[in-house]
């Protein structure tokens, strides 16, 4: 038996792939909307013509002009997509000429009515709403010629192209509004979006510079006193900067749609808790186990939470103590931040972290409450109902 020839294969495999997909191949082979207009027109022009020749008895002399109108009419028909108005008032104008001086065609009237409904959907506003003023004009010219003995309009033909410049009007308006959902839909899309990582550089930035301040505060005092101690500072702080650094292309990678699963999480709560306490404050954090089983996403914001929280109580608090905890209750994620600092001055204002915290939670339905605690200090509480639980399911 011989051996296959892989050789052979993986080229023909490599070829296959390089074909065009189906559908684009469709696209490729479809003719352009300028061609199918020029076909059409050709179709009309045709069709016209022969009419135009079964007649010419009655035509007589005037036979090259009524071959001419026929053109006319059939190169605005092809004009319909580019220049709308321009080419319904060139047919109308031809087809009203047509049954004035001429022998009226039962072929050409089809022809605008199709530059009718083209008109009310691809005109402009103005440009369209022209259509029925055009409509009434050229029925009056079209049937006074002296081969129609109407005393007025036929209703019944005058509602048949109004109807059809109302369909192409009422398309081309729906169209338009739907174009106008999808245009603030994309921008509300494209806020949020910045506004979220805005959120995360926020959070990240300002928590890593608040530690590396504290730590160089540190440095700084005990620079003349303790050189051992200033070196294990730097190399703190050389290692809370690579951590920062790491941590900032990670969330700038969602600029680039990476990966989100590669940004922290509360897995990364002993991380946090060392690098503030490197900052001076000494954090007991308790984590129920269970909470590493929350969706991504909220697992990410729950981090932030705490990561904000802790921010504060190093610049504001001028705590020593702070206490973490996270814990499923339920059908909701419990994260209460506690700290032992100078608390919160009356009427204080929350600041643009605890703005971030406020839509952290508010984008999982949740609650937050935040100001003095029981014994002094600072207090964060944050219940965020678990995505895909009845809590979380807004009645």
């Amino acid at each position: 038996m011989s051996r296959p020839n892989w050789t052979s294969a993986r080229a023909a495999a490599q070829r296959l792939r390089s074909l065009p997909a189906g559908p684009a191949v469709w696209r490729r082979l479809r003719p352009s909307t300028a061609a199918l207009d020029l076909a059409l027109a050709a179709a009309f022009l045709a069709a016209m013509l022969v009419e135009r020749l079964s007649v010419a008895a009655r035509i007589g002399d005037r036979m090259p002009a009524a071959l001419a109108l026929s053109v006319l009419i059939a190169g605005a028909l092809a004009a319909h997509r580019r220049l709308p108005l321009a080419a319904y008032l060139v047919g109308s104008a031809a087809l009203s000429a047509e049954a004035l001086f001429i022998v009226p065609s039962p072929v050409s009237p089809y022809a605008n009515l199709l530059g009718l409904y083209s008109l009310g959907l691809r005109g402009t506003r103005a440009q369209a709403r022209l259509g029925p003023v055009i409509v009434l004009l050229g029925m009056v010219a079209y049937f006074s010629g002296p081969t129609h003995t109407y005393q007025m309009v036929p209703a019944a033909v005058l509602f048949v192209w109004l109807l059809a410049w109302a369909l192409g009007y009422g398309w081309a308006r729906r169209q338009e509004e739907q174009e106008a959902a999808r245009r603030v839909l994309r921008n509300q899309v494209v806020a949020d979006e910045r506004v979220r990582i805005a959120r995360e550089l926020h959070d990240l930035v300002g928590h890593t510079l608040n530690v590396l301040l504290v730590q160089a505060g540190a440095a700084r005092r005990l620079l003349d006193r303790d050189p051992e101690q200033i070196r294990g500072l730097l190399g703190t702080m050389e290692h809370t900067g690579r951590q920062a650094l790491e941590e900032l292309d990670r969330v700038l990678g969602l600029l680039h749609q990476e990966e989100p699963g590669l940004l922290p999480g509360l897995a990364q709560l002993a991380s946090l808790t060392e690098r503030m306490e490197q900052a001076g404050i000494r954090v007991t954090a308790r984590v129920d186990p269970a909470v590493h089983q929350v969706p991504r996403p909220l697992n990410l914001s729950a981090y932030r939470i705490v990561q904000e929280a802790l921010t504060n109580t190093v610049k504001h608090g001028r705590a020593a103590r702070a206490e973490v905890s996270v814990h499923c209750d339920g059908d909701v994620l419990d994260v209460e931040i506690r700290d032992d600092g100078v608390g919160v001055a009356g009427g204080y204002v929350p600041g643009r972290g605890l703005r971030g915290i406020a839509e952290r939670v508010r984008e999982f339905g949740g609650s937050v409450e935040h100001g003095a605690g029981e014994r002094g200090g600072f207090r964060l509480h944050a219940v965020l109902p678990i995505p895909g639980t009845p809590a979380a399911v807004v009645p």
